[in-house]
This record gives structure tokens, sequence and C-alpha cells, in this order.
């Protein structure tokens, strides 16, 4: 069993970290209470994870050292929640890093070599020669922000093939992201600006997946591909940068897919994109085909428009119809950004509602109320949950919901190139909801039905969840789940995606109360897994 030490300013604790080093054994946890420890750190075979203790400041600086603050060599070192001064540097050992800050003043802030795989994720990194650098290495770069760099911000090379995903690099003194000899990074839902020569950089026989990237506000091009490198440009935005926003020099034979290019779409709206991201959603094959045909047909009206073509009449407006918990927000929150994308509507922006922001205290209030929320939601989606409830027979207080859909009504019909209203609610009751008015079915172009999730598919969501929040999940713990989901999915109160989110706390919770009864600081492995018992717990009658 791994072991525990303490470092603190207390009697009995370790006084720095390199005592508590000294006496670790393999995979160790190091946790350290607040302070400025001024200490360089060599690690040499050496697996050990040093994290901050709840709520503390932990900073470890080297500030004046001939060498980085902390150096890793042919083992696998952890550090959670501490500010690194004077960088980082590991060569053939793994490296993880989460919730961290790393300077590096005139070295890199974070170097990584050689092939042992590296898991950076939600960091800030800054005030350094370069910001990270990757060279030789497979692993991931999350959540993270690098600024303030006098040289590049990122660098990928010597066959690098990491995956770098919703990071930002802002304040590069020279390239925001530069690939070379042979990188092969994908880079995701990154945001490059302000820098001070191209904003993202590919040589060398590179061959990057940039997909869904922006770039604005840099001194070069915004991306530059030189002549003997291939890969991928998907879904980019180039913007005030020097001209031309990309540029591929003759012999490149970068594939360029939807928009990537000066005054393309925006950054992780291209269609392909968004259409992944619904796909990636836990079941809802039927809903998923609903929308997709609605994509297709919006996108060949396009383009028969674009043609000098009659375009037939195709309203936005759709029914979502289903029980709660099964994905209905969230999936018109993507359709919203599909009609952005598709140039149907100006912006993505999404206007949720219910009865009580539409329906006032008096007749006349009740217009106004409606009126100004549509206004709001005037080239976006307005989506109004449990609408049913506006109608007579779901409505308590008079006919102020009667009020609201009769405003609405001609709201619709105004505006129907303009907005897309979205209404939701279970299946029954949006039957009440349309007889309402008489000219409201009319006003929708489809009504899309979500069904049930199944068991199964509560187990994959509450897969998801667990990833998430970095828990690991004992897989004899399934059949419990897989049980519980059935039993209770016939129930009239059954909540579908909310009752694994409540079951999911539930676990965490019960996790808690029994790492609380143990007569030491857990460890790391133990903070992460969820252990059947848990499960049994939360899910007992």
């Amino acid at each position: 069993m791994s072991r525990t030490l303490l470092v603190s300013g207390q009697p009995g604790a370790y006084p720095t970290i390199g005592h508590a080093l000294a006496d670790a054994p393999p995979d160790a946890l190091i946790s350290i209470a607040a302070g400025t420890y001024l200490e360089t750190l060599e690690l040499v075979d050496v697996t050990v994870t040093l994290a901050a203790l709840a709520g503390a400041k932990v900073v470890i600086d080297g500030t004046g050292a001939d060498r980085p603050a902390l150096r890793a060599k042919n083992g696998a070192v952890s550090l959670h929640g501490i500010e690194v001064r004077a960088g980082i540097s590991v060569d053939d050992s793994a490296l993880t890093l989460r919730h961290c800050t790393v300077t590096g003043g005139r070295r890199p802030a974070i170097s990584i070599r050689g092939s042992a795989g590296f898991a950076v994720t939600d960091c800030t990194v800054s005030q350094a020669e370069q910001g990270i650098v990757v060279d030789g290495a497979s692993g991931r770069l999350e959540g993270t922000t690098i600024s303030d760099v006098t040289g590049d911000g990122i660098i990928i090379g010597m066959g690098a093939d990491p995956a770098i995903r919703n990071c930002a690099v802002t304040g590069a003194g020279l390239r925001g992201i530069y690939i070379y000899q042979y990188g092969r990074p994908v880079i995701e839902g990154c945001e490059v600006s302000r820098t001070g020569a191209e904003g993202i950089s590919v040589a060398q026989h590179s061959t990057p997946v940039i997909r869904n990237c922006s770039v604005t506000d840099a001194r070069g091009v915004g991306i530059a591909v030189a002549a003997d490198c291939a890969g991928t440009l998907e879904s980019c935005r180039v913007e005030n940068t020097a001209q031309p926003g990309v540029a591929l020099a003759d012999g490149a034979t970068t594939t360029v897919i939807a928009g990537a290019a000066s005054g393309g779409g925006p950054a992780g709206q291209g269609l392909e994109a968004l259409l992944g991201e619904l796909d990636a959603m836990t079941g809802l094959a039927e809903v998923k085909a609903e929308v997709r045909a609605l994509v297709d047909e919006l996108q060949v009206n396009e383009w028969r428009r674009r043609a000098g073509l009659p375009v037939g009449a195709a309203s936005h407006h759709l029914i979502f119809a289903g029980a709660p918990g099964t994905g209905k927000t969230t999936v018109a929150r993507i359709y919203g950004r599909l009609l952005k994308a598709l140039g149907v509507l100006p912006h993505g922006k999404f206007r949720e509602v219910t009865r009580r922001d539409l329906v006032g205290q008096y007749i006349g209030h009740t217009a106004e109320k409606t009126s100004l929320v549509f206004e709001e939601a005037v080239g976006g989606v307005l989506f109004i949950d449990e609408a049913y409830t506006l109608s007579r027979a779901g409505a308590s207080g008079g006919d102020f919901g009667q009020e609201a859909i009769d405003t609405l009504v001609k709201l619709m019909e105004d505006h129907r190139d303009e907005v897309a209203v979205i209404v939701a609610g279970y299946t029954g009751e949006m039957a009440d909801f349309l007889s309402a008015n008489p000219g409201l079915a009319s006003r929708f172009g489809k009504t899309v039905e979500f069904g049930d999730y199944t068991p199964d598919e509560l187990l994959d969501i509450i897969g998801r969840m667990v990833s998430a929040g970095e828990y690991e999940l004992d897989p004899a713990a399934a059949p419990v789940l897989i049980r519980y989901f059935a039993r209770i999915s016939g129930g009239p109160n059954f909540g579908n995606a909310r009752d694994a989110r409540r079951l999911f706390e539930g676990v965490r919770k019960a996790q808690s109360q029994r790492l609380r009864q143990i007569d030491r600081l857990p460890t790391v492995d133990q903070l992460r897994a969820m252990l059947v018992d848990d499960v049994l717990v939360a899910t007992a009658d």
C-alpha cells in the first residue's frame, strides 16, 4: 500500500519536500502544507505524487538556481494544486499536472522529452522563455492557459503526437503554437491570440490535425503551413492577422475543411464538429436522426438560395416531447449553434425560460413580459421548458398563461426567420398545449420525440460523470447499477439522466462517509475509488 508523508512546519512532519522525498517509498503521496518552499527537486527513478493540502497555497520556488525547480527522469511524478517557479523539466518520466501554476523565468515553463507520456490539465503557464515544449512525447494538454511568454507559447516536435484540447495561448513574443520535425498533434477547441509572429506555424514534415480553433490578433499570418507538411485544418476561425489568414506553401498537402480561412465560421461551430457533439451524447438515436434531417434540409435550402433557385418555406420552430432528463435542453443548445453555423440565425445565443418568466400578475402584464423575453432571444433560440403549463388546462392563476400563448403565436409569425422557438414537455401534455390556440400547432415544423434512457445508457451516463470527476468506478458495480436503473425506470417520477446525476452524488456522499472513517489521510487512489459498497449504500431504498 502506498504511503502518505506530510510536509509542514509542525513537529513530527517533514520540514521540506526534499526531506520527505529522501524517505519516500515508491508510489508515495507527499501532502504539503501551505508555504513557499525554497528548494529545487531532482527526481531520478522516482514515482511520487506531490499534492497541496486542501485549500493550501503551496509554492516550490527555484528562482535563482541554475536548473529547473523540478527535474525528473525515468520515473513518474504527479503534482496537484501546486505553484512551481523556475520551471519543470522531465526526461523519459511520466508527468501529471493538475490545477498547477508554472512559471519558467529564462527557461521553458514546462519541458517534456521522451516517450513516458504526460497529462497537463487545468493549469496556468506564464512568464517563461517558452510556455510548454513537447519533444517526442505522447500525452494530453487540456484546459490550460499559456500567457506572457517571450518566445513560442507551445512547441511540438520530434514526432510528438499529443492531444491539445480547449487551451488558450495569449501574449506570445513569437508563435502561439509551433509544430516542427514530424510533429503530429491533434489540436482541438484552442484559442491563440496576441502573438508576435504566426498564430500557428507548421514546419518540417509535420502532420497536425487542427480543428475548431481560433487565431486572432497575430502580427504574422494566422496559420502557416510549410511546403513539406500535411495534416488537416477544419472549422477554424482566423481574424485580424497578417494576410493571408491561412498560408499554405506550394507543396503543402494539408486538407482544409469547413471554414479554415480568414473570416471563417467561429471556432468550434463547424457543422461536422457540432454534429459530432450531438453524436457523442448517449442514446437518442431517433433524435439525432431527426436533427440531422433538419440540418440536411436547411443546408440544401441555403445552397439553392445561393444558386438563385426557389426555396420552400421551412420553420425553425420545434416541439421537443418527452420526459425530464432526456437531453432536451442540451440538444436545443446544439440545434441553435447548428442554425448559426448554417447562417440561418445570426448568433447561437440560447434563452431558456419557463412559465414564470412569461406570465405576469394581471391582464396586459403577461404580453409585456412575453414580448420582452422574445425580443431578447431574437437571432437565437428561445427554449420554453414545461411549455404545457401555459395552457389553460395546466395553468393555475386565471388565463394569464393563455395570454402568453396568444402573444407567442403572433411573435413567432412576425419574426419567423429571426428566431427559433423550441417548446418542451411531456408528450401528452404538449398535445393539450398545442390545442390552446388555433394557430399554434402550425407554427412548429416538427415534433421530436425524446424516449427514456435504457439502463445500459444510464450506466454510460454515470460512467461519464465518474470520468469527468476523476473518479474510478469498480467494474463490479455495473450490474448493481443496471439492476437499480431497471427497477426505477418504470416509476411515475423517473427522471432519466437527472436520476443518474442524483445517484452519482449519492455514491460520492457514501464514498466520503467511508473515507472519513479511516484513521489516516487517504491516498490518491483511495480518493478516486468508488467501490461497490458505495453504490449499494446509494441505491438502498
